[in-house]
């Protein structure tokens, strides 16, 4: 049994095709499937239901994925300690992050860690929340970068800053005539919020106690909930009512635009960004440099915690 054998049985069964999985290691077909074969016939087992589609495992090929998907984890440990030993920022670093973090943050940090460690490759994907700590948990992205805590058993949260949430209206609207609004006055039935499955919903979600009956008597034209920031903000502009951005979100808009943000009476309700990664990893002098970037390339500001209170949304 080889480490090559176990990264094409584990390809196979991600993309359920040998096409797809020959593919995605660079091989051919036939080179791939003669290795996985040669696999079965030293274990005196079949791995694969070759006679469905897509391609499954079968039952004891279920249990051989899972123990090599441990022994492909410790077996890149070794490289990852070494490269770490020596003080080398080198290797892939796989990234998964929030989509209502990802156009805001990226940009900020992505151009400098690159030319300073022209070595590190970083691999960015945007998920949902829900999605990362999965993806962690399932070996497939090495760190993720989203709202907390999360309190996820065997995932470790490191805390990079902290974005004030504010209020951001429409010129027609009632808070126009507002400098600052009640944590009450969120429960209208006007706001414009995310979809399901983002965190950042979630988290007006509890701020606010909306309930989506309030619908109801919306004075807005439609009912529509988007997966986009930038959606809610044109939506705002045109319809009417208002929505709730992250402090990131705000610095990209226009000097018009920020002058219909509010923030809120006797209160500064935060969310709180932070990496997250499986406890024990041997990728941390990658991620120390990620989190170091991080904190050197965003504004001061954000890194004081004590400005306001978190928000959770989980």
């Amino acid at each position: 049994m080889t480490i090559t054998q176990l990264e094409y049985i584990i390809a196979v069964d991600q993309h359920q095709s040998f096409s797809a999985a020959a593919d995605a290691c660079f091989v051919t077909q036939p080179t791939l499937s003669m290795q996985i074969k040669k696999l079965e016939e030293q274990l005196d087992v079949v791995i694969f239901d070759r006679g469905k589609q897509p391609i499954i495992p079968t039952d004891v090929g279920k249990k051989i994925i899972e123990q090599g998907k441990i022994v492909l984890k410790e077996a890149q440990k070794v490289n990852d300690l070494i490269l770490d030993y020596k003080g080398e920022v080198s290797g892939d670093l796989k990234i998964g992050i929030i989509p209502t973090l990802a156009p805001y943050l990226i940009p900020l940090f992505v151009g400098s860690i690159s030319r300073k460690f022209p070595h590190l490759q970083l691999n960015i994907k945007e998920l949902q929340s829900e999605q990362i700590i999965k993806a962690i948990n399932d070996d497939v992205i090495d760190v993720g970068l989203l709202v907390t805590p999360i309190h996820e058993p065997g995932i470790t949260e490191e805390p990079l800053f902290y974005e004030d949430i504010v209020v951001y209206t429409n010129p027609d609207y009632k808070f126009e005539q507002q400098l600052e609004v009640n944590i009450a006055d969120l429960t209208s039935p006007d706001i414009w919020l995310l979809s399901a499955g983002h965190c950042f919903r979630d988290q007006v979600i509890n701020l606010c106690s909306y309930q989506s009956t309030n619908k109801m008597n919306s004075t807005l034209p439609i009912s529509y909930e988007s997966g986009s920031l930038e959606t809610l903000i044109r939506l705002v502009d045109k319809e009417g009512g208002f929505t709730l951005l992250p402090e990131l979100a705000v610095d990209e808009l226009s000097e018009d635009a920020k002058d219909r943000i509010r923030t809120f009476v006797d209160e500064r309700p935060m969310r709180e960004v932070s990496l997250i990664y499986a406890r024990n990893y041997a990728k941390a002098g990658l991620i120390k440099v990620l989190s170091e970037s991080i904190k050197e390339n965003i504004p001061e500001q954000l890194l004081t915690r004590d400005r306001g209170h978190v928000v959770e949304w989980r």
